[in-house]
């Protein structure tokens, strides 16, 4: 597998509207888009930082993946993702090869159209990892 960057790094609010005056007005930062991910039941809004985004996550349900985190874990970093150069789907082929426990066993559509897959925090030393096509 070939990355070529952190593509984002995923946030978990429970509000974009009362989280972004802090990313926009305190850090200078512009959010670019806000979008709705309904089959992951998740708001997204992205900022740059460089090359690289911060994806603000919220919760359009009780039961999506980011509400059940807020609960656990309380607001903040739920991810990190990285481009991948040779495509999702070998990326996650090598990883299972490699004994890491994926959570998507094939890619999918995320935020901005791209194909994204998950590996599981328990085999990627605590860290949700988000592998992203570029």
């Amino acid at each position: 597998m070939k990355i070529s960057h952190i593509e984002h790094l995923g946030i978990a609010v429970k509000s974009i509207e009362e989280a972004l005056p802090y990313y926009e007005n305190v850090l200078g930062l512009k959010c670019y888009n806000i979008e709705t991910v309904e089959d992951q039941k998740v708001r997204t809004a992205f900022l740059k930082v460089g090359d690289t985004k911060i994806e603000l996550l919220e919760p359009t349900s009780p039961e999506s993946t980011i509400a059940k985190f807020i609960e656990k874990k309380g607001m903040g970093v739920h991810h990190i993702a990285f481009a991948v150069e040779d495509g999702v789907a070998n990326a996650l082929a090598e990883c299972e090869e490699k004994g890491i426990q994926i959570i998507d066993k094939a890619p999918r559509k995320g935020a901005e159209g791209l194909n994204i897959a998950f590996l599981h925090p328990k085999s990627t030393q605590g860290v949700l990892t988000e592998l992203c096509e570029c």
